[in-house]
């Protein structure tokens, strides 16, 4: 009937109150609700062996040590828009910069599974291309050369090496003269084309800062890696970096940087490297620890599977550390 209101429902108390939703038929009988929730199969260790000898009726789940890692590689995992940027520093020569950024490479693709590049961006006969086995003896020279011809992610990959990972390099020249020429024109025409192709590109940088690529590696970083040796001139060298970033118009980027303190000898000797840590924590947005090991000590390719257990984990946490920024690149401008 026009103009009739039907009364509100009331309570015992006389109260009104709303009809009850209607339950959602299928909630009850959704996966969460029916399924017993059980630990994780373990892995390895005494965990696994007593799994297997039981048949499967004993299951004590993963260890600590397993849960941690798990979650550092969900951390590596995060989903990320467009093409991420980190330019890989370090004032100082023997810190062992160029092997940070092979291993956070490898260890960020061998997890990913999207695509990772390493640029060589050294004006100094730059070694990162030695780091995983050479396909091609195309340099960033060719490929600048070239580009006009590049409009697929195959067309590229005739330019780059792939090492076992799936982390490719992008090499530089090894005649310093033509290296040398590697202009900031030259760096941004490099990472625009690349962009297209690459989800991650870690640019390994030379110990110049004054370099005419260096403005451009700068300014389209969404992030830094300073790398530091355990060394008291190491720490310094490192320290100078960020003094002269903060000094140079680049303090948001130092504030989203992550320190790494390289381990290149057994031991630290007499050298505090808590303290080390406690400093650049006070100005980096993560501090993270590579153990000595014997196979980086050799220089030669790097192998993720031939690392010693303390080095493997120190990597994973270093990509989780450098992964943690990714939700915070979408629409990232530096200045």
């Amino acid at each position: 009937m026009i103009g009739h209101h039907d009364e509100p429902m009331s309570g015992p108390s006389g109260s009104s109150r709303l009809p009850a939703a209607p339950m959602d038929p299928g909630h009850e009988l959704s996966s969460a609700q029916l399924l017993r929730q059980t630990p994780t199969s373990p892995r390895a260790g005494w965990r696994r062996a007593l799994f297997v000898a039981s048949g499967g009726a004993v299951n004590v789940g993963e260890s600590p040590a397993e849960l941690e890692r798990q979650e550092l590689i969900s951390r590596v995992n995060q989903p990320l828009n467009g093409c991420y940027k980190i330019a890989m520093l370090s004032l100082k020569g023997g810190v062992g910069k160029t092997t940070v950024t092979a291993t956070l490479g490898s260890t960020l693709a061998s997890l990913r599974g999207d695509r990772v590049i390493g640029v060589d961006a050294n004006p100094d006969r730059g070694t990162l291309s030695q780091k995983i086995p050479l396909e091609t003896t195309a340099t960033v020279r060719h490929l600048l050369r070239d580009a006009s011809r590049i409009h697929r992610y195959s067309d590229i990959r005739s330019y780059t090496s792939q090492g076992p990972s799936r982390l490719e390099i992008l090499a530089s020249e090894q005649d310093p003269a033509v290296s040398e020429a590697f202009s900031e024109a030259d760096y941004r025409r490099t990472v625009n084309l690349l962009e297209h192709f690459y989800n991650i590109v870690l640019t390994d940088c030379g110990t110049g800062l004054m370099h005419s690529a260096m403005r451009g590696v700068l300014d389209l970083a969404h992030s830094l890696v300073v790398v530091s040796s355990s060394s008291i001139d190491g720490a310094r060298s490192a320290s100078a970096t960020l003094d002269w970033l903060d000094a140079h118009g680049y303090r948001e980027l130092v504030a989203r940087s992550v320190a790494v303190i390289n381990s290149v000898r057994p031991t630290a000797g007499k050298v505090d490297l808590e303290r080390v840590a406690t400093h650049f924590a006070a100005r980096c947005r993560s501090v993270c620890r590579m153990p000595f090991d014997e196979h980086l000590e050799e220089g030669g390719e790097i192998d993720l599977e031939r690392l010693g257990p303390s080095t493997r984990l120190a990597a994973l946490e270093l990509a989780a550390a450098v992964a943690d920024d990714f939700p915070r690149a979408r629409g990232w401008t530096h200045r």
